[in-house]
């Protein structure tokens, strides 16, 4: 099986994806990663360029990610960005990578980059639509960030709503979680959704909602077969 995650800043990939994408490489799968804002400007406690730059490389290699994409489109004003520039970026990556399924943010996120990942995304996976050479994704699905995607404060939109679990193991769970160290300034003290006991927590939930020890959700979109 091949997967492309597509995200707005470097750690978003770990953070929302980081012990499934290890289980998947361990069993031989394939993984992509298509950071959108690879610079993260306006990042706190953000280290310099090269620093980052490192960072990125060395936390997605720990997971076995196999290719990396990196756009540098502006933090925190994605949506300043012509809509098309974003879907093109992606369907390069999606040409590139021949993913079977495609996972992104969920489109209920405050975070407005992470919206503007998720919607352009969604344009993105309707490429085959438009060149019969390109192989069709078989699945589009959203995942959650901790710090944001709970943050679904506007009632219009429908928050996310998991209905599949991968089932990850602490081994994964501890991949997640040093793959996430590797990333300069992210990592906050306990009680921050960005702490190890947070991570291990939300891990142990998704995991016994699905009668699991330890488990990371997702919500499927969309389903070809």
């Amino acid at each position: 099986m091949k997967y492309l995650l597509v995200v707005a800043h470097p750690d978003d990939e770990v953070l929302g994806a980081g012990a499934s994408i290890y289980k998947w490489t361990q069993n031989g799968d394939t993984v992509d990663v298509c950071i959108m804002s690879s610079e993260a400007k306006a990042r706190a406690f953000r280290p310099e360029d090269k620093e980052l730059d490192d960072d990125t490389h060395k936390a997605v290699a720990s997971l076995g990610v196999k290719k990396l994409y990196e756009g540098t489109f502006p933090n925190i004003e994605m949506n300043t960005v012509p809509h098309l520039q974003l879907v093109q970026f992606i369907e390069k990556a999606i040409l590139g990578s021949e993913p079977d399924i495609v996972i992104t943010h969920h489109p209920a996120d405050t975070n407005n980059d992470h919206l503007q990942t998720s919607m352009a995304c969604q344009e993105a996976i309707r490429l085959f639509q438009r060149r019969p050479e390109v192989k069709p994704v078989k699945e589009f699905w959203y995942m959650e960030v901790p710090s944001c995607t709970e943050w679904a404060v506007n009632s219009a939109m429908q928050r996310f709503i998991p209905n599949c679990y991968v089932e990850v193991g602490k081994e994964g769970v501890d991949a997640k979680i040093m793959a996430l160290a590797m990333y300069r300034g992210v990592m906050r003290p306990y009680p921050h959704p960005r702490s190890v006991e947070y991570i291990e927590g939300l891990a142990a939930v998704r995991g016994s909602q699905w009668g699991v020890g330890y488990a990371e959700s997702y919500e499927i979109a969309l389903r070809r077969y």
